[in-house]
């Protein structure tokens, strides 16, 4: 059941409405102690049905110390983890109270990494599959989980506003965890998100004319540092994350990049680890000593705690220079705590590893039916190929393109153009942005390179895994066995291209109905075109047995969007 947009409206008295509709700011203070609190049950319920009230507002905030507007969810800073068994259903109530205009107003939100089959108006696009939650106005997302299990997330998806906070973690657990003989605990605490952190909100931080703002800190499990060169007690009144451990025992940490422009290298001080799941599917144990996690993605680690009782650092070094860091020499930036259980209240002394078996990718293999031998005899027309570009226009305002097309909010979004009749490429808007699929087939993507514009970006696919039959850096293909996830990483290939070819390919197939959109995942060049639409079978969107179930008040966002005179993005 969703919330129309006539019961909203009827049900709220009118002097309210109006008032916030035109701006009236919400500036409470958030107390400190409140930052990325999580309130939520240490398993979920076991009725089927999981359901999430998600009312958004704004206030301030200083998760590394230094105080900003920040988008709260439930009147916090820090969205809260979100959990569901495996066949769970998830319903989750929004509300956009939202009325600070230094913050985006309108809203949405994705459930990454969800395939949403049948259930793509639930998938939480802005302009893709539905219009943008205007302030005032709420939606009831509501979708099966359909089997998958997982670290998954949620934010917004419009604009850069997830950039100020709309983020948050999602778990889906698996009693018949086929990893589960490996360790001990997996739960609330052994959840660990990495997101880089402005002192600035969005809107005012990013204007177009680079390709990127400066990130001021990288905040673990919502706390972290800046590089404070004024005041010197700033470390001492600053606290980092602590993730606690009992010695002799082994843990699932869950680690979710959710950043608006960074990767990390993440490593543990004098320990190794397994990975056990890349993006929600589950891999054969690796032995690794360090990963680069992209945003985007998310891999399960196994970590046994048999080091001697003490702190150590949990290091997720960025992949650029953050604010003033090279001018600091503060230990703890970039960092939290690994601290044993009995180990004293100090931060770690201890010195980064000399990594000797990173993560490589392509190692990763599937743990069910690996191989993607289907992709071996693709036909031409769906042998996609993918290049990037980067423009600058007359006023100064980069636009990334994808084969000479920027990505622009259409009038209305793609789904609805597919229920109003929309069904070849020419038929849809944005133009050259729209990709038409045809059903149950086998679909390569290949992306060559980034041209050297930029290091690396990461391509998320919404309503599907993908097999990564040539991850970037390798020179053979691989149908046998390849990684199969829903993020991958494009590089530049390194200076003088030391780190091999750049480009990467991937393999799906049609057999999920519906838009998708695929865009990079650095949201700043999302919100500068670095996306297009995968419509698959868009007669199969509207009747057969695999059609879009669609809330009769999708209709109501975009009567509402259009009358609020919001921008689109």
């Amino acid at each position: 059941m969703h919330l129309s947009l006539r019961s909203l409206v009827a049900s709220l008295p009118l002097g309210i409405s109006l008032l916030r509709f035109f701006g009236a700011e919400d500036t409470s203070q958030l107390p400190l102690e409140d930052i990325a609190v999580i309130q939520q049950p240490k398993i979920p319920g076991r009725n089927g049905t999981q359901v999430y009230g998600l009312e958004l507002g704004t206030g301030i905030a200083a998760p590394d110390g230094f105080p900003r507007k920040v988008v709260t969810v439930n009147g916090k800073f820090g969205a809260p983890l979100l959990t569901a068994w495996k066949g769970d259903r998830i319903l989750a109530s929004v509300h956009n109270s939202i009325y600070d205009n230094e913050i985006f107003q309108s809203t949405s939100v994705h459930w990454h990494g969800m395939f949403q089959h049948r259930s793509n108006a639930e998938d939480g696009v802005g302009w893709v599959t539905q219009c943008p939650i205007i302030p005032g106005l709420g939606f009831n997302y509501d979708y099966s989980t359909a089997g998958q299990t997982g670290t998954y997330w949620y934010h917004s998806h419009v604009s850069t506003q997830y950039c100020d906070g709309l983020r948050g973690a999602l778990v889906i657990y698996d009693r018949n965890d086929p990893m589960k003989y490996l360790y001990d605990f997996d739960d609330e605490n052994t959840v660990i998100t990495l997101e880089d952190w402005h002192h600035v909100p969005a809107l005012a931080d990013f204007d177009g004319t680079t390709i990127s703002p400066t990130p001021d800190a990288v905040l673990i499990n919502g706390k972290g540092r800046y590089a404070n060169l004024v005041d010197p007690s700033y470390p001492r009144s600053v606290k980092l994350s602590v993730i606690k451990v009992r010695r002799g025992y082994t843990y699932r940490f869950r680690l979710i990049n959710y950043s608006c422009l960074l990767s990390y290298n993440v490593t543990i001080d004098r320990h190794k680890f397994y990975v056990i799941e890349a993006d929600g599917v589950t891999h054969k144990p690796l032995l690794v000593d360090s990963l680069e996690i992209f945003i985007g993605q998310r891999y399960s680690i196994v970590v046994k705690a048999d080091q001697p009782i003490d702190n150590y650092w949990f290091r997720a070094v960025p992949s650029k220079n953050l604010t003033n860091q090279a001018l600091s020499t503060d230990a703890g930036l970039n960092n939290a705590i690994f601290r044993y259980i009995g180990a004293p209240d100090l931060e770690p002394k201890t010195t980064p590893n000399i990594s000797r078996k990173p993560l490589n990718e392509s190692r990763l293999i599937p743990f069910y039916n690996p191989g993607a031998q289907y992709c071996k005899n693709v036909r031409p027309e769906n042998n996609i190929t993918l290049d990037i570009d980067l423009n600058k226009d007359q006023f100064g305002v980069y636009h990334w393109t994808i084969n000479n097309a920027s990505f622009t909010p259409p009038p209305l979004p793609v789904l609805l153009q597919i229920l109003s009749g929309a069904r070849q490429p020419f038929d849809f808007l944005p133009n050259g942005s729209v990709y038409s699929l045809p059903q149950n087939t086998a679909i390569r993507i290949n992306i060559p390179d980034t041209h050297g514009i930029f290091d690396a970006h990461p391509f998320h696919l919404h309503g599907h895994n993908f097999d990564i039959i040539r991850s970037a850096g390798q020179y053979v293909e691989n149908y046998v066995n390849p990684p199969r996830r829903d993020v991958v990483a494009v590089s530049d290939g390194g200076p003088l291209g030391q780190d091999g070819p750049s480009g990467v390919s991937f393999c799906f197939q049609t057999n999920n109905p519906g838009p998708w959109i695929f865009h990079c995942h650095i949201d700043w060049h999302l919100n500068q075109g670095l996306a297009v639409v995968m419509a698959e079978a868009p007669a199969a969107v509207v009747s057969g047995p695999n059609s879009v179930h669609v809330p009769p008040d999708l209709d109501d966002l975009c009567v509402a969007f259009n009358a609020s005179g919001l921008p689109p993005i």
